[in-house]
C-alpha cells in the first residue's frame, strides 16, 4: 500500500509504484482527498480527488485505488489490512511513527519501507509545477 496526492502523474510516480509492487503482488494506492492535499501541501490540488483517483485506477500496475481518510488516516489502512506499506523518499511520515500507529490499530505484522527517489529531484511534482514545461 502506498499513499500520495498523485496530482500531475509523472514518471517518478510510476517508479514509486514499480518499487512498491516489488514488496508484494497486490498494489493498493491511497489517493489523498482534496481537503488533505490542501492541509498537507498548503495549496489546492491541480486536479480534483475523483480525477486523480480515476487516473491512478487506470494504471495497469495498480490493483486497487482508494481515497484516503480525511480525519483518521489509519482507518482506511486498517480496513485494507496491507502486509506492507511503502513510503516515498520525501513523504513526511517517519517509519517508526507509522509502525507504532499500525500496532495501535491492530496491524501487528504490517511492515513499513522507505523507497528510494527516482532520478533525485528531476521528476518531483513540486519541481514540475514550479517550472514551465514545453511539450
Amino acid at each position: 500500500m502506498v499513499f500520495g496526492a498523485f496530482d500531475g502523474l509523472h514518471p517518478g510516480h510510476l517508479d514509486f509504484f514499480r518499487q512498491a509492487k516489488k514488496y508484494g503482488n497486490f498494489l493498493i494506492v491511497s489517493v489523498a482527498t482534496d481537503k488533505n492535499v490542501k492541509k498537507i501541501k498548503g495549496r489546492e490540488a491541480l486536479f480534483g480527488q475523483l480525477e486523480r483517483l480515476k487516473l491512478v485506477s487506470s494504471l495497469k500496475i495498480v490493483d486497487r485505488a482508494i481515497l484516503g481518510g480525511e480525519e483518521d488516516f489509519f482507518a482506511h489502512i486498517k480496513a485494507e489490512k496491507p502486509d506492507v506499506i511503502c513510503l516515498g523518499y520525501d513523504q513526511w511520515a517517519k517509519e517508526a511513527d507509522v509502525i507504532l500507529e499500525l500496532r495501535r490499530v491492530g496491524l501487528l505484522a504490517t511492515e513499513v519501507y522507505r523507497l528510494r527517489p527516482y532520478k533525485s529531484q528531476k521528476a518531483k511534482s513540486t519541481h514540475l509545477k514550479n517550472h514551465s514545461v514545453d511539450f
